[in-house]
């Protein structure tokens, strides 16, 4: 098959840092490719990919300016002009690709995968294209927050299980990882009490570049560190994988029902148990008792942490091998692309 995949246009593929859906589209492509297809790949300047990369924008935009309609719109429709020379188009892109793929009747079909959260304007605004294109969900908890659209299937998003070293427990030391964007939904500050009332160190990875980032960390999270948190921002993969699998367990406190949540898989695939609350994709992501544990209060996750050592690394490592690998992400978008192009 000849696959066009079309990513966002606001980072590199794959990211340098924070980043996602690039990420994710990154593994996709290079697995496409290795899989034995063509894939023009539709990313910023500056990416790297087995596929044949085309940048309509020769770098990414401004972080600054992240989110702003015209550098979407320009990206998309560049790549979107390309429509009649691909058998599938695989969108990633904001709200320009859905429009721009249901007006071309199905030729070629236009896959396009949800990587946010639903809300009322995003409801209202599928509602009018989903049956012109083939929505795919990231996780079940994604599609049942709107069931009433057309779904083409649900593919969990995966990783490069060789980039996430495996340390066994025995390998383990005794503090507790944060991981996610300086925001209420990712419960940072949470996190810091969650370690507190476990009696353990925190170690947080924290992304807060946006102005929103920087004023909630200030008001809401700096006042709570104490010299048990170490805080950390931009650090190379290998450093991030290294204390993935060092950490004894991942302290993860979201507040919203987030679509998937790639940091829980990737603290898994090191060995390293996730303590959660039980909501969005979570539930699929951790199994309760198995590779972590669910609660929804600050000392629900404190008891869980006093439970980690129940949980088996190796039991960990396997079910991001079995369910959320890059192999199986693979597999999952080629199934849905034949069974399009058959209908």
């Amino acid at each position: 098959m000849r696959i066009a995949e079309i990513a966002p246009v606001w980072f590199s593929v794959p990211p340098t840092g924070y980043g996602g859906i690039e990420l994710v589209v990154a593994l996709l492509a290079d697995g496409l490719v290795d899989a034995g297809h063509d894939v023009p790949l539709f990313a910023s300047g500056g990416s790297v990919t087995k596929a044949a990369l085309v940048s309509p924008l020769d770098e990414p935009p401004d972080p600054a300016l992240l989110g702003n309609v015209w550098f979407d719109a320009y990206h998309t429709l560049a790549s979107f002009e390309h429509a009649g020379e691909f058998d599938v188009i695989h969108d990633h892109s904001g709200i320009i690709g859905p429009a721009l793929g249901s007006m071309l009747g199905g030729r070629p079909p236009v896959v396009h995968t949800l990587h946010g959260p639903w809300t009322e304007p995003a409801r209202r605004y599928y509602e009018l294209v989903h049956e012109r294109i083939h929505l795919v969900s990231i996780s079940e908890s994604q599609a049942a927050g709107y069931p009433d659209l057309r779904y083409a299937g649900t593919v969990y998003n995966g990783i490069d299980l060789d980039a996430y070293p495996f340390r066994e427990e025995r390998d383990k030391e005794g503090f507790l990882l944060y991981m996610g964007r300086a925001n209420p939904d990712k419960g940072p500050a949470l996190a810091i009490d969650v370690a507190a009332m476990a009696g353990m160190p925190l170690v947080m990875l924290v992304k807060k570049s946006e102005p929103f980032e920087q004023d909630y960390w200030e008001q809401e999270v700096a006042p709570k560190l104490t010299d048990a948190v170490e805080v950390r921002e931009n650090i190379p993969h290998a450093e991030k994988a290294d204390l993935l699998g060092r950490a004894r367990a991942m302290v993860f406190p979201i507040q919203w029902p987030e679509p998937f949540g790639l940091v829980m898989i990737e603290a898994m695939a090191c060995g390293t148990p996730v303590v959660t609350a039980p909501l969005g994709a979570a539930p699929e992501l951790v199994a309760e008792g198995e590779t972590g544990f669910l609660a929804d209060t600050v000392e629900g996750m404190a008891a869980g942490v006093a439970r980690v050592d129940e949980i088996s690394s190796l039991a960990c490592r396997k079910r991001v091998e079995e369910r959320f690998s890059a192999r199986a992400m693979v597999e999952g978008y080629l199934e849905i692309f034949e069974r399009t192009l058959s209908a």
